[in-house]
């Protein structure tokens, strides 16, 4: 079994991923790298250019320990968090699944109604896990980032810092229980070891890069004949240790002794087939492409087929080189905004502080909230994931300066004078934009 940190790092990328555009030292910015410090022990520039979307990557708590890092994840989540979870706060399906020998079992087996006044029936029943568990079912938490709050705060700092999605599960085996067969996942992945000890079987990917539309379970026969293969990394991980995989390494984990828990870190980040699905989306506007066959034309017949390719393929070329870099980052907005929800913010509290808004508050912007702000006849449009806000424009001075700043007084936004700070300030607060600091 493969126990040196050494080996795991040093592992050979993929074949064919020398050249990926992401492998390139620094061609991936990672901003502030806190959060992602607690995933690898390793500077974040040698990870993005080495490891990021090339290779596994493991760090054990010692690493993290010597590189001045807290090891360890129980302040993120732990078995008493899952028994607050299961039994204390109405846990409902989907945020629960149970999975046995490589099966997902039926939600009938452990939800039901919570009892007079919270009749809702997929409520998850405390005593029917118990019996699953005790008999070797793995539990798995689903959207952490969501339900726990400080996982809500780790995830949303770790997609600040890689700008990219992060969602988080967790996994809670029994002992020497193995909830799912080998598998590829379509996203990065970073596990962190919570509680206990967990065997973990990683082998070289059937299909490099997969894209969300490429799962495993499409090459089922592939994947198991890799599992039967001698696996590139055989490793134990321990409470504090971390695991990078990047999407397409097919793997399995096994609880060893006592029971398991770990974190999964879903890192959804895009790549380049999403820039091909935005052009061929922008591809439909041109109307040679929309035009339909000759009457009788059979596409199954290769010589009529041929006839026609020509033609549509110099029209999708001239297509495809029509938009430029901001027409496709517009839908690019469109697509990535909304992936990612922004910092909670207290609703209660957050109405009260309108309402008192004076020349001497301070406000910050919404930490993690994704926006874009532009121009156009005489107004300044706030572009978020789910509306756009029309203000005046003679607000972009002072909507530029709150955005960017990390806290700012309410009297000295400029741009505004009196009571037109005061009137900006109210209408950022209520549409959850901006909060107030202190």
């Amino acid at each position: 079994m493969t126990r040196d940190r050494t080996t795991a790092v040093r592992h050979r990328p993929p074949a064919g991923a020398a050249g990926a555009p992401n492998a390139e030292a620094g061609s991936s910015p990672v901003r502030g790298a806190v959060a992602l410090r607690r995933c690898v022990a390793i500077e974040p520039a040698q990870f993005a250019g080495a490891y990021w979307g090339r290779a596994p990557l493991l760090c054990r708590a010692a690493d993290f320990a010597s590189a001045g890092t807290r090891p360890g994840y129980a302040d993120l989540f732990g078995g008493d968090a899952a028994d607050e979870l299961l039994s204390r706060r109405g846990l409902r399906t989907p945020f629960l699944r149970v999975a046995r020998d490589g099966e997902v079992l039926p939600a009938r087996r452990y939800v039901g109604g919570g009892g007079a006044g919270a009749e809702i029936p997929d409520q998850v029943r405390d005593e029917a896990i118990l019996d699953l568990f005790a008999g070797g079912a793995t539990l798995v938490f689903q959207g952490l980032h969501r339900l726990w709050p400080p996982l809500i705060d780790f995830a949303g700092a770790l997609a600040g810092e890689l700008a990219a999605p992060v969602g988080v599960n967790a996994y809670l085996t029994p002992p020497d229980g193995q909830g799912f067969a080998s598998h590829y996942d379509t996203h990065d992945v970073f596990v962190l070891q919570v509680e206990g000890r967990k065997r973990w079987l990683i082998h070289e990917p059937v299909l490099v890069d997969p894209l969300e539309g490429q799962r495993w379970d499409g090459r089922g026969g592939e994947v198991a004949a890799a599992a039967r293969g001698a696996p590139v990394l055989d490793v134990e991980l321990a409470a504090g240790d971390a695991l990078y995989l990047p999407r397409g390494w097919v793997h399995s984990a096994t609880a060893r002794d006592g029971h398991s828990l770990h974190l999964t870190l879903g890192l959804r980040a895009l790549n380049r087939y999403a820039l091909v699905e935005e052009l061929i989306a922008l591809a439909a506007e041109e109307p040679a492409l929309r035009a339909g066959f000759p009457l009788g034309f059979d596409p199954a017949d290769e010589r009529q087929l041929a006839g026609q390719l020509t033609g549509v393929l110099d029209a999708l070329r001239e297509a495809l080189g029509r938009p430029g870099a901001a027409a496709l980052a517009g839908r690019m907005r469109a697509r990535c905004f909304p992936a990612t929800r922004p910092a909670p913010i207290r609703p209660v509290a957050q109405a009260a502080a309108i309402a008192g808004v004076g020349r001497e508050t301070v406000v910050a912007p919404r930490a993690g909230l994704r926006w874009h702000l532009r121009t156009e006849a005489g107004a300044v449009l706030l572009e978020l994931a789910d509306r756009t806000i029309r203000f005046p424009g003679f607000c972009e001075p002072a909507l530029r300066a709150l955005l960017a700043a990390g806290a700012v007084r309410v009297g000295d936004l400029p741009g505004v004078d009196g009571e037109d700070q005061l009137v900006l300030v109210r209408r950022l607060l209520r549409e959850a934009v901006a909060v107030p600091v202190g």
